[in-house]
């Protein structure tokens, strides 16, 4: 299942649930809140908003055997914490109820850029 909404413009990680999925939908929503804020308590420590605000997360996977497929980016290629950040989020989303495996895919295409930030992030950011 893609936790990615394309169509919702407000929030550009805003999670989408697929109704084809062998998970109950109610532990399948738990489960996509809680990794949601799992991702919100990883910081890139040079910027002060969390990675999924940033729009670094580009997708969300969940597969009916609970396994976890993230693709990520950076705000740019040579981060000083390129390296560590794929396990920060890795632990951050193992540590949710439910989740079995965690599989954290740095991808640079298509490059991050401001538009993915969230309202909340370009506040935090002051790029208003």
């Amino acid at each position: 299942m893609d936790t990615s909404n394309p169509t919702d413009a407000a929030v550009p990680n805003a999670p989408q649930v697929s109704p084809s999925s062998a998970i109950p939908p109610e532990e399948l929503d738990r489960m996509t809140d809680d990794i949601i804020a799992a991702l919100k308590t990883v910081y890139d420590p040079e910027i002060p908003s969390d990675i999924y605000e940033l729009g670094l997360i580009y997708r969300v996977d969940i597969d009916d055997n609970r396994n976890v497929a993230i693709d990520m980016t950076l705000t740019a290629p040579g981060c000083p914490v390129a390296g560590e950040m794929p396990g920060w989020v890795e632990n951050a989303v193992a540590s949710v109820q439910g989740v079995q495996n965690v599989q954290v895919n740095m991808v640079f295409d298509p490059p991050w850029d401001q538009s993915r930030m969230s309202d909340e992030a370009r506040v935090a950011l002051d790029m208003w």
